[in-house]
């Protein structure tokens, strides 16, 4: 063999080495692949520990599938705003505030439901333009005139409920929105006709009756998918992406070079505010009610989720897959401490541990990104 084929074998093999390190660099800079490693660290685990509770059987993955899938509605639009270096804690009082807004006029001024529906969807997202317009305007950290709403919000929740209704649950919404045509968007299922095609052919459960023990997928998961698949686009594949990272990295130099930075954090505002509503609509026409309380504390789960799935909290840099890896173990931890039976109480201690490892996690992405830059 001559010294050059030996050199060109050299080289050829050198270069596929090289190209197998990049490739593996790559994947580990990935905002996503630590929450991925958590997903599949969490399914092994109970996998072997609730395997045979049924968690994994059709009923158990629709439930912590619902689970995460709630949480992933409020992770999608708080991701999109973390990435552009803005929080938004008033995202769990806009849940009970939506639902109320929902559920009083349809139930006590006789509005129609769809109605009823649109006027929390506006409501919210004016509201959320309005804490965007403060924070962009008076050049205040977002976290404190969120945190601020987060107080006006629940407190005009109760003030309101007690006014109108005497009480701060209402329930009777899923009676008023029998024959709305908005109504099933949100409180109906997907697919009942394929469930119970399977229930006739015994691949899923049954009750005594023959109906399939799982009827359809929840709208709630129908519309997480849909988010994160519209909010997956629009962050890659467009320029309102682009400003979003570059609002979110340095947005002094971003305005500087014509990137309305202002504008793109108003709209994310509305945005989480849609996605609060969003969640609220749903639970208020599947269970039929509202409550004042309702999203305590999901605007931190909801942040959780996004640091777990790979977001810095200085901005800049994030995805929203990440954020859905980081819903889903939230939801299969929730769904399978209460399958092996272990104490509920442990799952706070879970949510600390994991929000821990994340940041840690993400600080050394950060000083990598860093010293790279």
């Amino acid at each position: 063999m001559s010294t050059a084929s030996i050199e060109s074998t050299t080289n050829s093999r050198s270069d596929e080495r090289i190209r197998e390190v990049s490739k593996i660099k790559k994947l580990l800079n990935r905002p996503d692949f630590g929450a991925m490693s958590g997903v599949i660290l969490v399914f092994i685990f109970f996998a072997f520990v609730a395997g045979d509770s049924g968690m994994f059987a059709a009923d158990g993955i629709l439930n912590w599938s619902t689970v995460s899938a709630q949480l992933g509605v409020l992770a999608v639009g708080a991701c999109l705003l973390m990435i552009a270096g803005e929080f938004d804690l008033s995202m769990g009082s806009m849940i009970g505030f939506a639902g109320m807004v929902i559920a009083i006029p349809a139930l006590y001024w006789d509005w129609p439901v769809w109605s009823s529906i649109l006027l929390a969807f506006t409501t919210a997202m004016a509201i959320g333009w309005f804490i965007g317009y403060i924070v962009v305007r008076t050049g205040l950290p977002s976290f404190i005139v969120s945190l601020a709403f987060l107080f006006i919000l629940r407190g005009l929740t109760i003030a309101l409920s007690i006014l109108f209704t005497n009480k701060t649950i209402v329930s009777g919404v899923d009676r008023v929105a029998e024959n709305d045509w908005l109504a099933p968007f949100f409180g109906g299922e997907f697919g009942t006709g394929f469930f119970t095609w399977l229930a006739s052919i015994g691949a899923i459960s049954t009750y005594n009756d023959g109906s399939p023990l799982v009827s359809g997928i929840p709208m709630i998961i129908v519309w997480c998918v849909v988010l994160a698949v519209v909010a997956s686009w629009v962050l890659f594949k467009t320029s309102f992406g682009n400003w979003i990272f570059a609002a979110g990295g340095d947005a002094k130099a971003a305005k500087n070079v014509g990137v309305p930075t202002d504008r793109v954090k108003i709209i994310l505002f509305m945005f989480t505010a849609f996605c609060a509503t969003l969640y609220a609509s749903c639970q208020v026409l599947e269970f039929g009610s509202a409550a004042a309380d309702r999203g305590l504390l999901k605007e931190f789960e909801a942040i959780i989720a996004v640091v777990i799935g790979g977001a810095l909290l200085t901005g800049g840099y994030g995805s929203v897959l990440g954020a859905l890896f980081g819903a889903l173990i939230f939801g299969v931890v929730q769904m399978g401490i209460f399958f092996t039976g272990i104490s509920s109480d442990w799952f706070r201690v879970f949510l600390g541990v994991m929000l821990l490892a994340a940041v840690l996690f993400n600080n050394f992405v950060r000083k990598r990104i860093t010293q790279a830059s």
